[in-house]
């Protein structure tokens, strides 16, 4: 699943390739996608919008029309955003979405899986959609190791699943949560409540660090995820524990060991992380 990383950088692809255009047509194919709304009615919304700006809240894609209405794109597991600069589309079953802009270019929308989501939101209906969804940004000024230690406070659940909590801290999923947990040495199962004042603020440094990591190096292709120009992540060339079940340790040499946390597959250091 596309995380902040992934996420931020399809944003920063695309969005001086549509701000300022106007959407000439709309097609939406799949109404899993606008659910429960009908897909003809996004569409027939969309024409004529002039996209202003495309933004990111967490794992949100937010392309803010001039008429202040937001259309909030999520990506799910399998969800791609594909920019065509002659408006010229190849053939592909797993097209879900297509945006015509009056600048000759297109935009296609991919979904392998359909678990992505199009909600189209004027500003009053917004703003408490991403409230009640959506925890602090990690990588902004305001998150603090201070505010971190706020949200961990007194929480039994173990520490990795109060990172992967959009409602606690936004952005952070499987891949980032495993490395950020490796990156400062924490059990992936440790009670939240339990770090103390030291392990909190290496943890806090480590999220941050393998956030702006996955940034720099476009996200992580693993099998789906591409940038709006077709090309893949590089972030999984350089992780430490996700998905390198056997491999030593970058750091100690002890073989990468995965176990389940809140029901997902967790990769870590035996030595390195210790209960």
């Amino acid at each position: 699943m596309p995380e902040l990383p992934e996420v931020e950088t399809v944003r920063r692809r695309i969005a001086p390739l549509v701000e300022g255009a106007t959407i000439a047509s709309a097609e939406i194919v799949d109404p899993r996608l606008t659910r429960p709304v009908s897909p003809s009615l996004v569409a027939d919304a969309l024409v004529g919008e002039r996209i202003a700006a495309v933004e990111r809240r967490g794992k949100y894609l937010l392309w803010r029309l001039e008429s202040g209405r937001t259309l909030v794109v999520h990506l799910r597991m399998t969800g791609s955003l594909l920019h065509f600069p002659a408006g010229d589309l190849p053939a592909d079953a797993h097209r879900r979405a297509t945006l015509a802009l009056d600048t000759g270019a297109a935009v296609g929308y991919r979904d392998v899986r359909r678990f992505g989501t199009w909600e189209l939101l004027d500003d009053g209906h917004l703003r408490p959609y991403l409230a009640s969804r959506l925890g602090p940004e990690p990588l902004a000024p305001s998150f603090t190791s201070a505010r971190l230690a706020r949200i961990v406070a007194g929480r039994r659940a173990p520490i990795k699943a109060v990172l992967l909590d959009q409602r606690r801290i936004a952005g952070i999923g499987n891949i980032y949560a495993d490395e950020a947990l490796w990156r400062a040495r924490i059990h992936p199962r440790r009670p939240a409540g339990e770090l103390d004042a030291p392990e909190i603020a290496h943890l806090h440094r480590a999220v941050r660090a393998a956030l702006r990591r996955g940034v720099e190096l476009n996200g992580s292709t693993l099998r789906d995820y591409v940038t709006p120009d077709g090309e893949g992540g590089g972030m999984q060339h350089e992780f430490h524990v996700y998905g390198r079940l056997g491999e030593p340790c970058d750091r100690c040499g002890r073989p990468i060991e995965r176990i389940v946390v809140g029901g997902r597959g967790t990769w870590l250091c035996p030595r390195c992380q210790t209960m």
